[in-house]
């Protein structure tokens, strides 16, 4: 007897994925987790263009994580062109993707995920039993709303965020607003995470490399050296030449390997390689817990976002305390050839920008690395090996098909990804 599992409609950003497995003598035999969206061509649309058009086009490439776009495309300019920022651009940069990491981690976890565990097809069936979650879920997605609309002028595609620094410098007044709706955020996000360890998840454990940015005792964001726990230490700027990207018939987005093997990013990755770094009382929950970290089990990628969302809100108060609202001008950009590398933690993961100018500024080069991408062979790795676990149980064709639904969720690839559910056409023979 042979099976046939087809799962379409599997979004992806802007666009959708498939999931083909085959299974004979029950035992997989094929597992194809693939991009079917339509080619974009972000890094040909920027060749041509000026240093100063490009963020503007390439935070384009994710509504939701358009501030790392920004970041990443703002950062490598800057490093072509031989420009550090100032204390206080850094210190609002890391703020404002603050508030894009708890907006989209308090989406993912509440309106995506948490259905799969609590027996609920969608956050909409939720509500009637558990509105308070849900009311809870609002409460963090409105601050990191506030956050970036404050910071970069809207909530989506940051226009105050410029090379240089920015147009618009938090007031005195702005300041001590965002600290007041930061700090009564915190009871929620501790909340959220003791939500999320209450939760039973599936076991389930693969010494896949993990790799993320790394700053000695802080939880990465926007700056740092990369990092694994596979011994991987490099510069930004010698990160691209490490990642072999490849493409597979079915899917039109690429994958990518280092050392010829898949590698996983994201939340699960930031927070195993910097464990010791975030808040100790967070720490000491997830210990009074039954789940360990650091921890290889790709469901726990939520236990991890619920741990950055708590930390990132305790460091939000932080970092404004620091601040000094002042309105200090961007900083004159020089143009110059060169080449210039950018990197950042999006919500999703490590996101690599890369540019080449000529003397005048004008992008002669471009190369993006989205965290999907990165992480779509880990991913299919992981589908693979969670199939035939659950075959060696015996487990139903429904079954099979709900729990690679709830994994892939679980690596959070994107909003439309988790946001829509899956057709399936299931044959046997």
């Amino acid at each position: 007897m042979s099976e046939n599992i087809k799962l379409n409609h599997i979004c992806k950003v802007e666009g959708h994925a498939d999931l083909a497995v085959k299974i004979a003598g029950g035992k997989l035999v094929k597992c194809e987790l693939g991009a079917v969206e339509g080619a974009r061509f972000f890094e040909g649309l920027v060749v041509g263009r000026k240093w100063d058009e490009l963020k503007e086009i390439t935070s384009r490439i994710c509504g939701i994580c358009s501030v790392a776009h920004c970041t990443a495309s703002i950062k490598a300019v800057e490093d072509a062109f031989g420009m550090r920022p100032t204390k206080q651009t850094r210190i609002l940069r890391e703020f404002l993707n603050i508030g894009e990491r708890i907006r989209s981690h308090a989406t993912h976890l509440y309106m995506l995920s948490l259905p799969d565990f609590l027996g609920f097809e969608s956050a909409i069936g939720m509500a009637s039993k558990h509105k308070q979650e849900l009311e809870r879920a609002l409460h963090l997605i409105k601050l990191g709303n506030e956050i970036v609309t404050t910071l970069a002028g809207r909530q989506m595609h940051p226009v105050a965020a410029i090379v240089g620094g920015f147009t618009h410098v938090l007031t005195e007044e702005e300041v001590t607003h965002l600290k007041e709706v930061v700090r009564g955020a915190r009871a929620a996000a501790i909340e959220t995470l003791k939500l999320f360890l209450s939760l039973e998840y599936p076991d389930m454990q693969r010494d896949v490399e993990h790799i993320c940015i790394y700053q000695k005792g802080r939880v990465p964001l926007i700056d740092g050296v990369v990092v694994s726990d596979h011994g991987l230490h490099v510069e930004p700027s010698d990160y691209g030449a490490l990642i072999e990207e490849y493409i597979q018939p079915y899917s039109t987005a690429k994958f990518a390997v280092r050392d010829d093997k898949e590698y996983v990013l994201g939340a699960l990755a930031r927070v195993n390689n910097t464990w010791d770094a975030v808040a100790p009382d967070i720490r000491a929950l997830v210990k009074k817990s039954k789940h360990k970290f650091p921890s290889k089990n790709p469901f726990h990628n939520l236990i991890a976002q619920a741990v950055e969302l708590a930390h990132w809100v305790d460091v939000g108060e932080r970092l404004l305390d620091e601040l000094d609202p002042e309105q200090e001008p961007a900083q004159e950009v020089k143009p110059k050839q060169g080449r210039g590398v950018g990197i950042t933690e999006a919500p999703r993961g490590l996101l690599f920008h890369e540019y080449e100018f000529d003397e005048d500024g004008v992008c002669t080069s471009c190369r993006i690395m989205t965290p999907t991408c990165q992480f779509l062979k880990a991913q299919e790795a992981d589908v693979r090996h969670y199939v035939q676990h659950l075959l060696g149980r015996g487990a139903a064709k429904e079954e099979i098909i709900f729990e690679i639904e709830k994994l892939i969720r679980a690596y959070d690839p994107c909003f439309s990804c988790s946001a829509h559910f899956l057709n399936v056409d299931w044959q046997e023979s």
